[in-house]
């Protein structure tokens, strides 16, 4: 499917949702709901943003994630399925949960905060 149809179907599918959008971007189609970015359509698949509790969804269901490198969020942006992309009321579902996830700068620095805490030695009490 090309990236246009692909982004017409889903809007369609999305327009239970209001305030979703999408605008051309490198190549691509960025897609917004309430002005927040929460995925694109690039290279004819759909890409949402996950996070640690997310991902593991995605993978169940056969997803893989965007074959570009982690400073733009290669391990945080994976493919919707197809199973996903067809019904309606469940890609809503994912669409809003993408929203609601942090972007990948957040989800970085909220991973090497917790590996700072992780490695920093407890005070020995006197």
């Amino acid at each position: 499917m090309r990236d246009a149809s692909l982004v017409e179907f889903l809007l369609d599918q999305l327009s239970t949702l209001e305030g979703v959008d999408a605008k051309r971007m490198f190549g691509g189609h960025g897609l917004y709901l309430d002005g927040e970015f929460y995925g694109m359509v690039w290279q004819g698949r759909a890409w949402f943003r996950t996070d640690d509790r997310s991902r593991a969804e995605y993978q169940a269901l056969g997803a893989v994630p965007i074959p570009i490198g982690d400073d733009f969020g290669g391990n945080v942006y994976w493919s919707v399925p197809v199973d996903v992309l067809e019904d309606a009321p469940l890609l809503a579902a994912w669409a809003r949960a993408a929203a609601a996830t942090p972007r990948p700068a957040a989800q970085r620095k909220a991973r090497k905060a917790a590996g700072k805490r992780a490695k920093a030695k407890p005070k020995r009490s006197r």
